[in-house]
């Protein structure tokens, strides 16, 4: 009989008896939904972690990316750049405002957004007459963050804003500024995946008192200050319930011992992978430190004899989960028709990425099952 060690999953909420505690707290205090006082400390201690003045706490991580877009002025009929390599749901909260997504190929040495792109379009739709985008998205992909003082200083001489999807690096910093905290609009995702979890949910964050009292306005489906129900414009059902955030505080207190943990799990592949033929793991960019919210190799089927597809399947037959890195936007169907600027480096690190288990509750012992795995499949094929 074959022995069951159980499935390694890439990513799992670790919860314990500290989300309890703080689960029970709110839920005796008798404050369940839709507000409370764990959400007003939930986003204070958010603002503390992030360096935000001010923090809304949401139902999702799309809900703050499309609240952000809105009070960044994106209209139907705009322009949006998005970076191509990126979850959906960035995509998606620019299509929510009936604008169109503008997909823009990222930096081979950081894999997040090439600023360079940034203001080559830039400048051609100036010189052109043509019309300029009303946002540029940057995404801290896999915990690492954008170059902002980069994409800052080019788009700065056309006023346009540049908003920070800081979805997976919560913990990450950018130039000693921690990561959401960098731009004057930034959005966070507490999904079950990422870096704390509420069981669902996210934040924005924002350097303007106006625009947090604006996105809380608008998350609560802009009810006017009357003593019945009035509304004066279509609002959003977005706010984060009071247990919800109980959650999210608990996690947050955790939130140093889950980036170290990663940051060892990640530093662990790095040593035993790193002397295989054609296995890279993904750059650290020397601006910032990622949050190694997942750790993600390169393979180069020429130099290894295997592709990363391979891999995932010799590993999906051990019960170990992985997965191809975020497919690019402008690759997807559903976005077929929108431009897009580049897409060569993204192509090729679909073509060649995969996210390895990264969990912080990722047991040495499991690790060393993925390790075996991946050594024993790269031998055979060198």
């Amino acid at each position: 009989m074959t022995e069951d060690r159980g499935r390694i999953l890439l990513s799992p909420p670790t919860v314990g008896d500290v989300e309890q505690e703080y689960l029970l707290r709110a839920f005796a205090s008798g404050w369940v939904a839709p507000l409370g006082p764990d959400v007003d400390a939930f986003e204070a201690e958010l603002a503390a972690v992030t360096g935000a003045a001010h923090v809304v706490a949401l139902s999702s991580g799309t809900a703050a990316l499309h609240l952000a877009l809105l009070l960044a002025g994106v209209k139907a009929g705009d322009d949006v750049l998005v970076q191509s390599l990126t979850f959906v749901a960035t995509a998606n909260a620019v299509h929510y405002t009936g604008a169109r997504a503008v997909f823009v190929d990222s930096d081979s040495e950081t894999w997040t957004l090439d600023p360079r792109l940034v203001s080559d379009h830039l400048e051609r739709q100036r010189t052109s007459g043509g019309r300029l985008p009303s946002a540029v998205v940057a995404v801290d992909i896999y915990g690492q963050c954008a170059d902002y003082d980069a994409l800052q200083a080019v788009c700065a001489p056309y006023g346009v804003p540049v908003l920070s999807d800081a979805a997976e690096a919560l913990g990450a910093s950018y130039k000693g500024r921690a990561a959401g905290g960098v731009t004057d609009l930034g959005v966070l995702s507490f999904n079950g995946n990422k870096m704390i979890t509420t069981g669902g949910g996210g934040a924005m964050t924002t350097s303007s008192p106006v625009m947090a009292a604006r996105a809380k306005h608008l998350a609560t489906q802009a009810k006017e200050a009357a003593p019945h129900y009035e509304h004066l414009e279509v609002g959003y059902n977005y706010r984060l319930s009071n247990l919800s955030a109980a959650l999210g505080r608990a996690q947050l207190s955790r939130l140093d011992e889950f980036v170290s943990r990663r940051r060892v799990i990640r530093e662990t592949y790095r040593e035993a992978l790193g002397a295989m033929p054609g296995v890279r793991l993904m750059p650290e960019a020397p601006y910032g430190e990622s949050n190694a919210w997942l750790s993600v190799i390169t393979v180069d089927p020429d130099e290894s004899g295997i592709t990363a597809e391979q891999l995932r399947e010799e590993l999906a037959a051990q019960d170990i989960e992985s997965r191809p890195i975020w497919k690019p936007m402008h690759l997807q169907p559903v976005h077929q028709d929108h431009p897009a600027l580049g897409g060569g480096v993204v192509e090729g690190l679909f073509r060649t990425g995969l996210c390895l288990p990264s969990g912080p509750s990722l047991l040495d012992a499991d690790q060393g099952r993925v390790l075996d795995v991946l050594s024993s499949r790269l031998r055979r094929a060198a």
